[in-house]
């Protein structure tokens, strides 16, 4: 099985089995990603974690399937990576925070995953990879913009341009990495991440998530905007209600 979605309660764990080929890229993942970010509608999950069966997290593309579609016309090249595009803007849309787990590293598509996510947590030594060049390629799966946001401009040329590889203690020194662990243990960590989200109010905990990206495209007087509207609804709001009863009341919030 290439890839496998849990349900865990409050949760949804992705897992990426293809391990004979480091966890690449597969129909099923895509598939599996899809799922897990459509049923993240329902108001019992609370948080998603992307990892992998094996020791590496993603490889990114599977270069016997890249060789087959050079024979294909561009139009077809292009309808297959737009497939890719689809799994990354479900993942940006998901109405619930994804945690990934990485173990081993991430590359190329699997670096845009993991940089897709919204908290990411990474075991020493990991390594993330953005080799196109390598082979010739370019970059796909919005990697260009997710590092973009997240490293300074001479790294993602460094990255892109060389094919550098990037260990998780520089990316966790960069603020891309939320928390490094020892090998084998970074789904304890991302369990720890979840139960904490868990915990807290999931409506304003999507207005975040969609407020924080928004920042990145909008002006400031687009941004303003959006805060207005939204802390205006969530004031409203009956999480606001018992988040803020439990301030005054010294007490931890129920948010059921």
């Amino acid at each position: 099985m290439s890839a496998r979605l849990e349900d865990a309660g409050d949760r949804l764990i992705i897992w990426n089995g293809n391990t004979e080929k480091r966890g690449a890229l597969s129909p099923e993942l895509y598939a599996t990603i899809l799922d897990a970010c459509e049923r993240a509608s329902d108001p019992r999950i609370r948080a998603i974690i992307l990892t992998s069966e094996g020791p590496f997290f993603c490889a990114g593309g599977d270069l016997t399937v890249l060789i087959a579609r050079q024979g294909m016309e561009e139009a077809d090249r292009r309808a297959g990576i737009e497939k890719l595009h689809d799994v990354v803007r479900a993942m940006r849309n998901c109405p619930v925070p994804i945690i990934a787990a990485v173990e081993g590293g991430a590359a190329g598509a699997g670096l845009s995953f993991a940089l897709a996510c919204d908290i990411v947590v990474a075991a020493k030594g990991a390594k993330f990879v953005a080799a196109y060049v390598k082979a010739g390629l370019v970059p796909d799966g919005g990697l260009t913009a997710h590092l973009a946001r997240a490293v300074p401009r001479q790294l993602s040329m460094e990255m892109c341009l060389l094919g550098q590889t990037v260990f998780a203690e520089k990316m966790f020194d960069l603020g891309v990495v939320n928390a490094l662990t020892d090998v084998g243990g970074t789904m304890d960590v991302a369990r720890g991440y979840a139960d904490r989200l868990a915990a807290g109010p999931r409506v304003a905990q999507g207005m975040i998530r969609g407020m924080v990206a928004a920042a990145y495209d909008q002006t400031e007087a687009q941004q303003l905007d959006t805060e207005r509207d939204a802390m205006g609804f969530a004031t409203g709001a009956p999480e606001a209600g018992e988040g803020i009863a439990a301030f005054l009341e010294k007490r931890p919030p129920n948010y059921g």
